[in-house]
């Protein structure tokens, strides 16, 4: 699985792949190799790529991940392609339910088109197996329902999108 990162207002997709002495590192075009990490404790390690071996401290809070690497510190925000892609921007003039919690869909009570009034079910959902009701804060058309029953979504995803009523 690919992985991305932003550092800064650039974004860095990359990701591993078993080799002959470790692993191959792959970001763009160009794949490193070998590429080994060796995790000790209070967030320090040793990593080796090629054959130059670095000493690492990082420190990990939620996607946020500090890392200071030959004398420079650098933030890395992780992007979960999951959840970029299950959780858009709102738009102007659109009402998105987000999910309270991570779980999976239970029950879908609308479809696309349906024209719903504020404190509407919109979805059963389930999360560590207590059941939770999402309903529209205000009325509206609802634009698009993003997951199916029987599908997970993380904690903040858009699960109904409604747009106001003539728009």
């Amino acid at each position: 699985m690919k992985h991305s990162f932003a550092l800064g207002v650039e974004n860095y997709e990359l990701w591993l792949s078993p080799g002959q002495h470790g692993y191959r590192l792959h970001l763009k075009d160009e794949a490193i190799s070998p590429v080994t990490f060796s995790h000790q404790r209070n967030g320090s390690g040793t990593l080796v790529i090629a054959s130059d071996t670095v000493p690492v401290h990082f420190a990990i809070d939620g996607d946020i991940v500090h890392l200071h690497i030959r004398g420079r510190t650098h933030i890395l925000t992780y992007r979960d392609q999951l959840r970029t892609l299950a959780c858009p921007d709102e738009e102007p003039g659109h009402l998105v339910a987000r999910a309270p919690v991570p779980g999976v869909v239970i029950a879908t009570k609308v479809s696309r088109g349906d024209v719903v009034s504020a404190d509407a079910i919109l979805m059963l959902v389930e999360s560590m197996k207590l059941e939770f009701v999402v309903r529209a804060s205000r009325g509206g058309v609802v634009e698009r329902v993003h997951f199916e029953v029987g599908e997970n979504f993380e904690r903040d995803c858009a699960l109904v999108t409604i747009s106001e009523v003539g728009r």
